[in-house]
């Protein structure tokens, strides 16, 4: 098939899934827009990139440490336009702060920790950036039904990302594909690495996962037929992408969610004793790892034990190299200036590492052992309120087990807790506690329990 013929099917199967996403009519405000924009900017590329894909240079950024100045503003109005949207919607900014103590922690200690940082004003603006993770899935959360916009910022987006994924990889590689730093030619999708490619197809895969769970028991209704055959063809595309960008962390991160999701969904599992579950778990994977090295051999079974052994090596230089392991570099600040180049300099890492190939050694290095405590502290908390949400609201808590268990796996041999990152935006989505009383109380109404999932019958049919 043509490329040009390719790029005009993609665009019109793409105005279809949208046109018919609207004629749903989803119970969603036009402000929902601006969450997806992010994820969209966030899953794919930055605004200076896409504007170089379109023939426009003069805005990419001069150094890794600088940045691009176009892609700060634009982030910039978003953040400002996401902080206008909440006050308009009267968040109450104290009641938030109260019910997310630890996850509050975790980002003033980000900002301070610029202080000690050896670019203070650049690891400050990195951290304005991470704000607005939080601010956006604020902004998802305060609708007024926060599961419907939910599935339609996650719909919405994979409208576009995997549809153009695919053709940039089959039709245009010179945009799909990409040599990356082990000399290869990788399918990159609308990503910038095949990594991100994986993430973003395990983010969105166990999302339509968990949307085929949902319409199952209903699959003889003619409605949620046609809504289950939907979701599927959207789990195909995700599928498609993952198993193209060839990642076995991605593929691992999957699996485990996915088996999360399934396990939960069992009758005779009790809900109640879901934290013994995953004590009971966690011993039966250590003592497995250390009698036999499980881990190591799943692996193998992929291919990339070769890029384990890489990573581990890099482990050793990065931990021997930190000279600041109680309050560590600054809030993303290891990956720059002298340390980064004397990395660079050596043979081994010709590649060029720019992060640790692990969220919590990243963790530890930029913010030490203090701020390791706090994000560990975070997940737990976090593990709590998803086990809670298995009692009172199963199928949502389903959906953030399986996230919260995908992110912990994933963050083992690839930093998520950091930056602009699909992953990142998924921690905080996993963390954040908003209850019902944090609104002024004409602006939110109660919700059932199939309207807070975005699963009620009127909307499948």
């Amino acid at each position: 098939m043509p490329p040009t013929l390719a790029l005009l099917i993609t665009l019109a199967f793409i105005a279809c899934l949208f046109w018919r996403d609207v004629r749903e009519r989803p119970n969603i405000s036009g402000a929902l827009w601006l969450p997806i924009a992010w994820v969209l900017i966030v899953c794919s590329r930055t605004v200076s990139q896409w504007l170089y894909l379109f023939g426009i240079p003069g805005f990419a950024s001069t150094s890794i440490e600088e940045g691009s100045s176009l892609d700060a503003i634009v982030l910039s109005i978003m953040i400002m336009s996401g902080v206008l949207v909440l006050h308009k919607r009267q968040l109450r900014f104290f009641e938030i702060v109260r019910e997310n103590k630890g996850l509050v922690l975790f980002i003033l200690y980000c900002l301070v920790s610029a202080a000690w940082s050896d670019s203070a004003f650049i690891s400050a603006k990195r951290w304005i950036k991470m704000l607005g993770h939080p601010i956006m899935l604020l902004v998802v959360l305060t609708e007024p039904n926060s599961g419907e916009a939910w599935t339609r910022v996650m719909k919405r987006a994979a409208y576009v990302l995997f549809p153009v994924s695919i053709l940039w990889m089959k039709y245009f590689p010179w945009l799909g594909r990409r040599y990356e730093s082990d000399g290869a030619l990788h399918n990159v999708g609308i990503t910038v690495t095949k990594n991100e490619l994986g993430v973003i197809s395990i983010v969105f895969g166990l999302f339509f996962f968990w949307c085929l769970l949902q319409l199952w028991p209903k699959r003889r209704d003619s409605g949620c037929r046609k809504q289950l055959l939907f979701n599927l063809g959207l789990l195909s595309l995700t599928g498609y992408c993952l198993a193209k960008a060839h990642s076995a962390t991605s593929v691992l991160s999957l699996t485990f969610g996915a088996m999360i999701m399934l396990s939960l969904g069992l009758g005779f599992v009790d809900k109640a004793r879901i934290r013994t579950y995953a004590v009971i778990s966690l011993l039966v994977v250590i003592a497995a790892q250390s009698l036999f090295g499980v881990f190591g051999r799943v692996v193998e079974l992929t291919g990339h034990s070769s890029t384990l052994e890489g990573r581990g090596h890099l482990w050793e230089v990065v931990l021997a190299t930190d000279h600041n392991p109680i309050l560590g570099a600054g809030y993303e600040s290891y990956w720059s200036g002298e340390r980064l180049q004397s990395i660079w300099s050596m043979p081994e890492f010709w590649w060029k590492p720019v992060q640790a190939h692990n969220g919590y050694i990243e963790v530890y290095l930029n913010l030490g052992i203090v701020g390791l405590a706090i994000l560990i502290g975070v997940l737990l908390v976090a593990f709590r309120r998803c086990s809670e949400e298995l009692i009172y609201r199963l199928e949502w808590g389903r959906l953030m087990m399986s996230y919260w268990g995908m992110l912990v796996l994933h963050n083992w041999t690839e930093a998520g807790f950091k930056g602009l990152g699909m992953m990142f935006f998924v921690f905080f989505f996993v963390a954040i506690n908003l209850r019902r009383q944090v609104f002024a109380a004409e602006t939110i109404e109660p919700l059932s329990w199939e309207e807070a999932t975005g699963f009620a019958y009127s909307s499948v049919e």
